[in-house]
């Protein structure tokens, strides 16, 4: 065979090659804007941590990271969005635990499979999930709240921002484990459930520090207690569950950001590597630390082992909270 022929059949080989190997893969990625998805509103605790390594990331590989909020159904409009999408890397999502967990068990259909719509990349914090009310008079502790909703059962209303969201998870496990029924009303959103318990339309929320801290630190929402196994220094007078006589109640709800399956794992593994670096970073900790955030990196296999046990265990909690998938 002459060269001219090998220098063909060379040429050809490799085009077959670069053609088989995903968009995203090939080149220097990114090398153009990356999409963001938060399907909840802005100005939550999802929406924040997005924004925040949205523009760690635009700093480190000169391409910006473009949050796009598409809130509303508990997550069954920005997911299947994801799910959908090309896997190459330019959309991606920062999803709260309760979107890829809870929802296979409040909802009999979901227009995405939680784990073989989305390929893990990394959580990336943690977040502790605090009982507020807005009439501190009314309910004076944590304690005095539980004999309200045990006196006159399913009085008490509270607010999520949506079926299946931590907020509507915490309150399942704070009805199940205490044995008592309260009201369930459902927002778009943590901000609307917050502004509608600051206009004193619903009894009490459970809701994420990051989005309560504000309204604690101005004195407008007042916290009983934190379902954690400690107390937090940022609202250091407010007791745990256990101390407030509440027992076996603690949960921590994550974030964590994905990208549609069968993404090439080569970008997988650059993105867990960038985020990770931006997670330990001094001010990116502290940042989050000042907002009730604990960091929480993780490789992508521990990631899909989280979401994977914690589907069973939250089905586990709806099943012993009665409560019939819609």
């Amino acid at each position: 065979m002459n060269t001219q022929r090998r220098i063909s059949l060379l040429a050809c080989a490799l085009g077959l090659l670069v053609a088989a190997v995903p968009a995203g893969a090939q080149g220097t990625y990114p090398d153009h804007p990356v999409k963001l998805i938060v399907a909840l509103p802005a100005g939550g605790g999802v929406d924040i941590i997005a924004r925040m390594v949205g523009q760690k990331l635009a700093a480190v590989t000169g391409q910006p990271f473009v949050v796009d909020n598409r809130a509303g159904a508990s997550g069954r409009i920005g997911l299947p969005t994801v799910a959908k999408a090309a896997p190459d890397g330019y959309t991606l999502m920062a999803s709260p635990a309760s979107f890829l967990t809870t929802n296979k068990s409040i909802f009999k259909e979901l227009p995405y499979d939680p784990q073989a719509d989305f390929a893990p990349i990394t959580k990336l914090a943690n977040q502790s999930m605090v009982l507020v009310v807005k009439d501190k008079e009314k309910f004076a502790s944590a304690g005095a709240l539980l004999a309200a909703a045990k006196a006159k059962p399913g009085s008490l209303n509270y607010a999520t921002s949506g079926d299946g969201s931590p907020q509507h998870l915490a309150a399942l496990m704070f009805e199940t484990r205490a044995q008592v029924r309260m009201t369930h009303v459902p927002y778009k959103g943590g901000a609307l459930a917050i502004n509608d318990l600051l206009g004193g339309n619903v009894d009490l929320l459970f809701a994420p520090l990051p989005e309560a801290l504000p309204y604690l630190k101005s004195g407008k929402l007042t916290a009983l207690a934190l379902m954690s196994d400690k107390r937090s220094a940022l609202i250091a007078d407010t007791p745990t569950m256990r101390e407030a006589g509440i027992p076996n109640m603690v949960m921590q709800t994550w974030i964590g950001l994905l990208a549609p399956a069968n993404t090439p794992r080569p970008l997988v593994n650059q993105l867990n590597r960038q985020v990770h670096a931006i997670l330990q970073s001094e001010d990116v900790k502290k940042q989050l630390q000042d907002i009730g955030m604990e960091v929480a990196p993780t490789t992508p296999e521990q990631f899909q082992q989280t979401i994977a046990q914690e589907i069973t265990l939250h089905a586990e909690l709806v099943k012993a909270s009665g409560l019939e998938p819609q």
